[in-house]
C-alpha cells in the first residue's frame, strides 16, 4: 500500500481524510454538517479545509464528499494507526478505551512506518482495533452483523463491532466498556422498547442501552 502520509501533509488534512473515512464507514452520508458535528467544529471551519483539500486532490464534491485514491490512502494509513496504537495502548499499558482513543488521535499522526511495523509485530497482527473496527491493510473478514436493536428478545449474541460514532458520543466508551458490551463477550436479549432502546444481560450483570447506542453496536447472532 502506497504511504502517503508524509511531513508535506498537515495534521489537520490528516484529521479530515480520516473523518471523512470514519462517516463513510458508518454508512452516514458525508457532507460538511456531518463533518463539522463529528469533529466538534464551525461550519464556516469545514468549508474552509474542504475547499483546501479539494486543492489538494484529496477529495471530491458532489451530493457527498468522497475520497480520492490520493485521499483515500491517507485516511487508510492514519486509520491504521490510529486502530493499531489502541490496541497497543490498551493491550501493553492498560489503559482504558477511552484514554487509549484520546491518546490515538496523537499517536496517529507520529508513528513511523518502522515503528508501525515493530507495533503489528509486537501485538501479533491484530486485524481489528479494541473496539472491533478492522485495521486498514489486513486480513480482516467481516462476519455477518446485525444492530443490536434489530434482535427479538430472547436473542443470543457476541458483540462484535462498536462504529465509530460511538467512540465520539460522550461518555459512551466508559459506558461500553464497563458494561462488558465489547467484541467477544456474549449476551442475551432481555427486553425491548418501541423506541429502540434495549435491555440486555452481560456476564450475569442487566444493563439497558439506549436507543442511540443499540442502533449502532454491531453483533453476530449465536445459533
Amino acid at each position: 500500500m502506497t504511504d502517503y502520509q508524509t511531513p508535506e501533509w498537515h495534521p489537520a488534512f490528516e484529521q479530515y481524510c480520516e473523518t471523512i473515512y470514519g462517516l463513510d464507514e458508518d454508512e452516514v452520508q458525508v457532507i460538511q454538517a456531518r463533518i463539522a458535528e463529528r469533529l466538534d467544529v464551525s461550519r464556516p471551519a469545514v468549508s474552509e479545509m474542504v475547499r483546501r483539500l479539494a486543492a489538494e486532490g484529496l477529495i471530491k464534491e458532489g451530493r457527498s464528499i468522497t475520497l480520492t485514491a490520493k485521499g483515500r490512502a491517507l485516511a487508510e494509513t492514519v486509520v491504521r494507526r490510529h486502530r493499531l496504537a489502541e490496541c497497543f495502548l490498551t493491550q501493553e499499558l492498560g489503559l482504558t478505551w477511552a484514554q487509549a482513543h484520546r491518546e490515538a488521535g496523537k499517536w496517529e499522526h507520529i508513528i513511523s512506518p518502522p515503528v508501525e511495523a515493530a507495533m503489528m509485530k509486537r501485538l501479533n497482527s491484530p486485524t481489528t482495533c479494541p473496539h472491533g473496527n478492522p485495521i486498514p491493510g489486513t486480513n480482516y473478514l467481516a462476519p455477518d452483523l446485525e444492530s443490536l436493536a434489530s434482535l427479538a428478545v430472547g436473542s443470543s449474541f457476541t458483540v462484535q463491532r462498536i462504529p465509530e460514532a460511538l467512540e465520539f458520543a460522550d461518555g459512551m466508551l466508559d459506558f461500553l466498556e464497563s458494561s462488558e458490551l465489547t467484541p467477544g463477550n456474549g449476551g442475551t436479549v432481555t427486553s425491548t422498547s418501541p423506541d429502540g432502546a434495549v435491555c440486555v444481560t452481560m456476564g450475569g450483570s442487566a444493563v439497558a442501552i439506549g436507543a442511540y447506542a443499540s442502533e449502532r453496536i454491531l453483533v453476530s447472532i449465536n445459533n
